[in-house]
């Protein structure tokens, strides 16, 4: 019973934990997805350049790729500002955004893991970083540090953007966006600027959630694929456009996988935590949190 207790006790940890890297995962979907509605398929690719941005000033200068992350927000928002702006002429502006949409974010997907790998080839890289391998135990329960500090720093990721949405002037307008344009244009506010703002952000968050994968594990340029369904599915159990929610949503998947990594194997993972998706929809299609 001894070994049963600590093995829940810490399977319920590695999966908060995992939850918390999830959380930095999706919460660009988040935005962009439910809030903006717009299906950005290829969010996991900027993840992936994320990881290599990192991984490149970690081996060339030996910076901490978290640090190095944060740095790079500010370029990665005008990547994403730019990216929205040809969406929105070639298709947005068009009335064509729903399927022709889809694909323009589909081949930017392939495109950007192509490139990667013309440039890095297909071998797996990683980072150096002094949390990367130490762990704390308190009790029974392990602690791994390359796990915990990409949680924290996810968390305040969060907090962050929950505090930049509720507090200013133009964090309400990007909630307001799917609402109501008319009532925005009336508050003087350009709703095609505020959904560039609002999707650069989502592709900034990503900096740090590359930074935060090639932490946790490393990276090749295929990895993000892994990723697409776990995102989609985190951001519609939650609820869509509900960052609360986003995170309650990463969290119930990270302890869900975890338990079943840990009792019945990781191959089991994916379909148990689907499985939740399905009986969340089943029961409240809004997700948790959802309006």
């Amino acid at each position: 019973m001894g070994l049963s207790f600590d093995l829940l006790i810490n399977a319920v940890v590695a999966g908060i934990l995992l939850g918390g890297f999830y959380t930095a995962v999706t919460i660009g979907v988040s935005i962009s997805f439910g809030i903006l509605d717009i299906v950005n398929i290829a969010h996991p690719a900027f993840i992936i350049l994320g990881s290599y941005i990192a991984y490149i000033v970690n081996q060339t200068f030996g910076f901490d790729p978290i640090l190095t992350s944060i740095v790079m927000m500010p370029v990665f928002y005008l990547l994403g500002a730019g990216v929205y702006q040809i969406y929105y002429e070639a298709f947005e502006k068009r009335g064509q955004e729903s399927l022709r949409g889809l694909s323009f974010f589909f081949g930017l997907l392939f495109v950007t893991e192509v490139i990667l790998i013309l440039v890095f080839g297909v071998d797996y890289r990683y980072v150096e970083a002094w949390y990367i391998g130490p762990s704390w135990h308190l009790g029974v329960i392990d602690l791994p540090l390359r796990m915990l500090v990409p949680c924290l720093v996810a968390l305040a990721l969060f907090g962050a953007l929950q505090l930049f949405l509720s507090q200013t002037f133009i964090g309400r307008a990007i909630s307001a966006v799917a609402q109501d344009q008319l009532a925005l244009r009336l508050m003087a506010a350009s709703p095609t600027r505020i959904k560039r703002i609002a999707f650069g952000i989502s592709i900034a968050t990503t900096a740090v959630a590359g930074a935060l994968l090639i932490v946790i594990q490393p990276v090749e340029p295929s990895v993000g694929r892994e990723y697409i369904g776990r995102v989609f599915a985190i951001c519609v159990l939650g609820g869509l456009g509900s960052l609360p929610g986003t995170v309650i949503g990463a969290m119930l998947l990270g302890i869900v996988e975890s338990f079943t990594s840990t009792f019945y194997g990781p191959s089991w993972a994916p379909a148990v935590a689907f499985g939740l998706l399905l009986l969340t929809l089943a029961f409240r299609p809004a997700g948790l949190l959802g309006r």
